[in-house]
């Protein structure tokens, strides 16, 4: 007799829906989501889904209809609590929309708490479609297996951020024209940190003397090679991770 096979099974679908979720408590998607469970993963009566909520964790929870317009799920089993992220806010100047829909997906598999889109004078978008930003982060954290979304904040400019943002955290900006090397900055100043990231063309000088005046401001440089400015978020947020956040053994 063949061993049973494990429940719920690794390669059952994820996906993040509206808490908060309870044992056994029916919970019933549509639209968008139901399609995907019903025509793409063709779920059936039985089969798991792993359910998230932002609020109360990951959940093992088992269909119990598969309708062509909704399907019926009951969470079964809360596999883990809501994750505290690392405190790292990514403050990244707009770009072209592909190009600022890669960093947003980056950015929330590689686990930043807050996303701030930024609209400074070099940028060459100056707007975010909400609904659209926060369907590419959900879905990233999906398949990443995140149990807490990242906060998507408004688009904001950055002289708005430099006087109204928060003053207990690290801010460090890639600055083109030098600054301390950004693995031993980062090391250096454990804690709360955003970073500040400028779009192509980077910052203006206005903007870089008005960034270096903020008092929490440290200018790092990412490398001797001109990055492109979703690389430069994407590299800097995975060495932060690296060296002061949760992928390094003393993790925030």
């Amino acid at each position: 007799m063949g061993a049973t096979p494990a429940w719920p099974p690794r390669s059952a679908p994820r996906l993040f829906v509206q808490g908060p979720l309870a044992q056994n408590a029916a919970v019933t998607v549509d639209g968008g989501q139901a399609h995907y469970l019903a025509k793409v993963m063709r779920v059936a009566p039985g089969d798991a889904v792993m359910l998230c909520d932002d609020m109360t964790g990951e959940w093992a929870s088992e269909v119990v209809s598969a309708g062509k317009r909704d399907v019926v799920l009951e969470p079964r089993e809360r596999l883990r609590e809501r994750e505290e992220v690392p405190d790292f806010w990514l403050c990244a100047a707009l770009l072209k929309k592909p190009n600022f829909d890669l960093v947003l997906e980056k950015a929330t598999e590689l686990g930043v708490r807050r996303i701030q889109p930024l609209v400074t004078r070099r940028c060459v978008a100056d707007k975010l479609n909400p609904e659209r930003a926060r369907t590419i982060v959900t879905e990233a954290a999906e398949q990443c297996a995140r149990t807490a979304l990242p906060e998507l904040a408004p688009a904001t400019k950055l002289d708005a951020l430099l006087r109204d943002g928060p003053q207990d955290r690290a801010l460090y900006f890639a600055d083109e024209q030098g600054g301390a090397p950004a693995a031993a900055s980062f090391a250096s100043h454990p804690g709360p940190a955003a970073l500040l990231v400028g779009p192509e063309g980077g910052f203006d000088d206005g903007e870089r003397e008005a960034i270096r005046a903020h008092p929490q401001a440290r200018a790092i440089t990412l490398g001797p090679r001109i990055l492109r400015g979703e690389t430069a978020s994407i590299a800097a947020c995975a060495l932060w991770m690296a060296v002061a956040g949760d992928w390094s053994s003393n993790g925030n």
